[in-house]
């Protein structure tokens, strides 16, 4: 029984990958150093990321499958599920196996599952294009919490550093505690010290600029003179707007049963 650990990073993954093909010992599971557990029967098997072989896999597969599976591949990774590694492992075994294209082999559980889950991230990631509500902070920085299903918080650069190219902002996850800075030229990834000020949805007063709390006083009446009561659908809302993402939501600030 072989357990190959890694550094939780995507690089570290296809290292992963790299080092089985390398071994020609075939795992029973991958986990994250983070994760990993007493192996009282088999081998643990610690895994160095190394980026030129990481690339070496990457590379590799992008000439067995379309750049559209290569993606929901990273996707995959992005989900944090349990059994995500080994998925993504199993199919990567299968593609370099064959002489053609599997991605659309369905009948593969492993195929199926990826495609599947790849799903299941584009709605979350288009879910939280739509729900982010940014906080003005007194030195014109704008800020947003968000807490997604899955780790989503990559795939959202592109969308806000073309929409906000001209505003300095942060979107952080408060669940991984790391989020996405923007400063009019370039994102990086930051962690905070102190990141449960954010962890309400809501900033403290304190350190919002002047006027934010009036302008999210109009967004909430805004809001609430746009609906009709008349044509009020309690199911189709939540199903759009689930509420769990509602302490997220500056026009949402209210109780479950309030539905508008």
């Amino acid at each position: 029984m072989y357990q190959y650990i890694y550094d939780g990073s995507f690089a570290g993954l296809l290292s992963t990958i790299f080092e089985i093909y390398d071994r020609k010992n075939w795992p029973d599971s991958i986990v994250k150093e983070s994760a990993k557990q007493p192996c009282l029967f088999g081998q643990q098997v610690l895994v160095t990321t190394d980026e030129q072989k990481a690339n070496r896999v990457w590379m590799g597969i992008g000439k067995k499958v379309s750049v559209l599976f290569q993606t929901n591949l990273y996707h995959t990774y992005l989900s944090e599920k349990p059994n995500a590694e080994m998925l993504i492992y199993q199919f990567m075994r299968l593609a370099f196996a064959n002489a053609v294209n599997i991605e659309d082999n369905f009948a593969e559980d492993c195929v199926r599952e990826i495609a599947s889950t790849a799903r299941q991230i584009f709605r979350e990631k288009h879910r939280m294009e739509a729900f982010i509500r940014f906080q003005k902070t007194a030195d014109n920085l704008y800020f947003a919490s968000i807490e997604p299903d899955f780790n989503v918080v990559p795939l959202l650069i592109n969308h806000f550093q073309k929409r906000y190219a001209d505003q300095q902002w942060l979107i952080y996850d408060v669940k991984r505690n790391y989020g996405i800075y923007y400063d009019l030229i370039r994102v990086t990834e930051v962690t905070l010290d102190n990141s449960n000020d954010g962890k309400a949805g809501a900033l403290q007063n304190a350190v919002l600029q002047q006027h934010e709390t009036l302008y999210q006083d109009l967004w909430k009446l805004y809001f609430k003179s746009v609906n009709i009561q008349e044509r009020k659908n309690k199911k189709l809302h939540l199903r759009h707007m689930p509420i769990r993402y509602w302490k997220y939501l500056t026009e949402k600030q209210i109780k479950p049963e309030d539905i508008r």
